[in-house]
């Protein structure tokens, strides 16, 4: 498999992982609303073993330190900083593929000379 599909499930499994997050946030209030996340890498590994379906796990349990009472898991800080993490690996990538593009742009004009 070469280093751009690889780089496409990264980015496929980010930007899931960005909406999963994006839900947790806002479900903050919602009572019972249990947190559900994405492990990017074994996500990734799944993605790369030709698996269409994203594993998105419920978790019951509430933060360390933190409990509801509406029996709600989603700890708003912890969520934004995911989000944030996670959007700085995305903007990663699309700039590493972005870059693998333009070389093989420069190679293939240079090839033409």
């Amino acid at each position: 498999m070469d280093l751009i599909t690889i780089m496409e499930k990264a980015l496929n499994v980010r930007a899931r992982n960005q909406k999963v997050i994006a839900s947790n946030i806002s479900n903050v209030d919602t009572p019972g609303y249990k947190q559900k996340e994405i492990d990017f890498s074994s996500e990734l590994e799944r993605q790369l073993g030709q698996s269409k379906d994203v594993e998105v796990k419920v978790v019951d349990k509430p933060s360390e330190g933190y409990e509801r009472l509406d029996e709600n898991t989603v700890d708003l800080e912890e969520q934004v900083m995911r989000m944030t993490e996670n959007s700085l690996y995305y903007d990663a990538l699309v700039q590493t593929i972005s870059k693998k593009f333009s070389m093989m742009k420069y190679v293939i004009g240079e090839g033409k000379r």
